[in-house]
Order: C-alpha cells, then sequence, then structure tokens
C-alpha cells in the first residue's frame, strides 16, 4: 500500500530553486516516502524530530541540504513535505 506525499506551494518553489543534481535527489526521496512511509533509516542522518517530524541529509558537505516532512496525524498514510533547502534555515 503506497502512501500519499504533498508539497506545500512554498516547499515546492524552494525545491524549484535548487541545483537540478539535489532536486533530482529529492523526487527520489518522495519516491521512497510514498513507497516505503516516513521513516526513512536509509538516508543520510535521518532522524525523527518529533513524533511526526522527520527529516534527513540530501547533500553533506558545503552547503548542506537537508528535506523535512511530516506524518499527517488526522489522515491515514499522509505525508506532508514541509521543507526542502540549506540546514540553516531548516525548520527543526
Amino acid at each position: 500500500m503506497t502512501w500519499t506525499v504533498k508539497t506545500h506551494k512554498k516547499t515546492k518553489k524552494q525545491i524549484n530553486k535548487l541545483p537540478q543534481r539535489i532536486q533530482d535527489i529529492v523526487t527520489r526521496l518522495m519516491l521512497e516516502l510514498e513507497l516505503s512511509g516516513a521513516i526513512r533509516g536509509n538516508w543520510l542522518n535521518y532522524g525523527k524530530l518529533t513524533d511526526t517530524r522527520h527529516h534527513c541529509h540530501l547533500k553533506a558537505g558545503q552547503p548542506t541540504y537537508v528535506a523535512v516532512w511530516e506524518e499527517s496525524k488526522n489522515e491515514i498514510r499522509l505525508i506532508e513535505v514541509i521543507y526542502v533547502g540549506t540546514h540553516e534555515k531548516a525548520p527543526y
């Protein structure tokens, strides 16, 4: 059974401003989220921030790019990607 993965309008704009290589990595992450769910222990520096919020690094080094997503509490099998960008601006 697959998950529904959504992105905020602001997040879509953030993704479009990233280098193409990072956009490709984000696409791969979103496909994995859709197929396997929110817990992505196979990604670099994956961590659970709260019960429903998760993050991982998309690229290490300078700059470090990260993604942050949330599992919906109200809807079953819904994941919202809430941030994709540099580590400094991530909503931790």
